[in-house]
């Protein structure tokens, strides 16, 4: 049974997902801020994060990246009451998994709960590390593990899906649509600039000269192009 925590500082909003979320199967824990949700999932494992932005003293923002710098990879899905891009562009940049604008219904919540489950699942149901090679970092795409120098990195969940995406497609260009769909899964994304951070990131931790990279190549005015191990 998944056990996902819900983080809310609105207690009707906190209850109702929590007791839709139960009534769907789920394992479900709350907390009403930024604090004590950081102290439960110090103390205890979720599958899942459903967390609020917009909460007093510490914001959903805040958690988000407190956890992806402590290396947890735990899924997030982002509420806010905001809908502005540059919300949503930062959410995903912090490591994000996905982003739901309220007011939102409960069918399109469930579905993205069940999305970002259905992709984490492999980490659940194999524990074997099969690692190749992508430049200079050895990687185990069904763990999430990353290591370079025989010592393990930091990928946030998001950084991986990029590059498996990559490698899936290697010799072909891909857009940055193509990536915005796929693995941000929206249909329509206004900013190319998340992809570009993501890619540049990935570079700085597979390439020998992330200036001159030789790895993954970026195909002016199409996208880029994963071409070499």
């Amino acid at each position: 049974m998944n056990k996902i925590l819900v983080v809310d500082d609105e207690p009707a909003m906190r209850e109702g997902l929590a007791d839709n979320l139960l009534f769907e199967g789920y394992q479900v824990d709350t907390a009403e801020d930024g604090k004590v949700a950081l102290n439960k999932i110090a103390e205890s494992p979720y599958d899942l994060i459903v967390l609020d932005v917009m909460m007093p003293e510490l914001s959903g923002f805040d958690v988000c990246k407190k956890l992806r710098m402590d290396g947890n990879k735990v899924p997030v899905i982002l509420l806010t009451a905001k809908g502005e891009e540059i919300d949503r562009v930062l959410g995903l940049e912090l490591g994000a998994d996905d982003y739901i604008t309220k007011p939102f219904s409960l069918r399109e919540l469930l579905a993205r709960v069940k999305a970002v489950l259905r992709r984490t699942q492999s980490t659940q149901t194999s524990s074997s590390e099969q690692f190749e090679m992508i430049g200079l970092m050895a990687v185990d795409f069904t763990n999430f593990i990353a290591k370079k120098d025989q010592k393990e990195i930091k990928l946030s969940h998001r950084e991986f899906e990029v590059l498996k995406f990559l490698k899936a497609h290697r010799q072909e260009i891909v857009s940055r649509d193509d990536l915005l769909k796929n693995i941000w899964k929206y249909d329509e994304f206004p900013t190319t600039r998340t992809v570009d951070n993501f890619i540049l990131r990935l570079r700085q931790k597979i390439e020998l000269n992330p200036n001159d990279p030789k790895i993954i190549l970026t195909v002016h005015g199409m996208g880029y192009k994963m071409v070499g191990n």
